[in-house]
């Protein structure tokens, strides 16, 4: 059962690098590489795990953090040796290139996001009589929300839940072979978040321990959030998210 789906909601490495350094609250110019790395290659296994289309950027930064993590394990007496012959400054930080990569990209996402903000308190501004705003309001409010919870998000909380599967799977399990198509997965989470009228947490989405299962309802998500046909929110940075069904979305 064959997926290969490329998610384009991922801004690229640099980007994923970001939140990892803002949800372990690291200071951007003493990376603590062994513990980054370890988190990064995670998300790209779980990429992987769900058959999406891993981009090589996302490769060649973890090629770029694996030999930087070798290079900071060398003993000293390596590194003299390397410096020998491939005239390498022990003194020069090996994470310094990155760092200042991390740091520019910074900058100039900071800056997208203040032309954002700038663009829609502009979109609130009119010259015109007073009329009804509520739709610009709600636009506002459902362009926050994608903000808020990221791909990156999404990608934590089913790493979450595959270990939470992993550790209450039994022993002796029976291997069945189940292909659902995303669509019918589609309707069958909106029916049941129409049912319950209230949000759910988005483990309880997961009933199955299957991979395949796991699979489509993760892409299944995915694309009823592009289509806005449910919300995903968290009430804080790195909490749990939890999933509702949109209403309006039948008149």
């Amino acid at each position: 059962m064959e997926y290969n789906v490329k998610v384009d909601a991922f801004e690229g490495p640099l980007d994923l690098l970001l939140h990892l350094i803002n949800r372990f609250e690291i200071d951007i110019y003493d990376i603590p590489v062994a513990q980054i790395t370890e988190q990064y290659m995670m998300y790209i296994h779980t990429m992987q795990e769900l058959e999406l289309d891993v981009a090589s950027e996302y490769l060649v930064i973890a090629a770029t953090l694996l030999a930087i993590k070798s290079k900071m394990l060398l003993p000293k007496h390596e590194e003299e040796e390397l410096a020998e012959y491939d005239e390498f400054d022990e003194e020069e930080d090996p994470r310094q290139e990155l760092i200042q990569q991390l740091v520019e990209y910074r900058k100039f996402k900071e800056a997208a996001e203040s032309l954002r903000l700038r663009e829609e308190e502009r979109k609130l501004a009119h010259s015109k009589l007073p009329s009804d705003l509520s739709h610009l309001h709600e636009s506002a409010k459902e362009e926050q929300q994608e903000l808020d919870v990221t791909m990156y998000d999404m990608l934590s909380a089913l790493q979450k839940m595959m270990k939470r599967k992993q550790i209450q799977r039994p022993v002796r399990t029976t291997i069945t072979r189940q292909e659902i198509p995303i669509e019918k997965r589609m309707e069958e989470i909106v029916v049941s978040l129409r049912k319950l009228k209230k949000r759910t947490s988005f483990f309880n989405l997961f009933p199955s321990e299957e991979k395949p299962h796991i699979v489509v309802t993760f892409l299944a998500v995915l694309e009823l959030m592009k289509q806005n046909s449910i919300v995903v929110e968290q009430e804080g940075n790195f909490d749990e998210l939890f999933v509702s069904y949109r209403e309006g979305r039948d008149s």
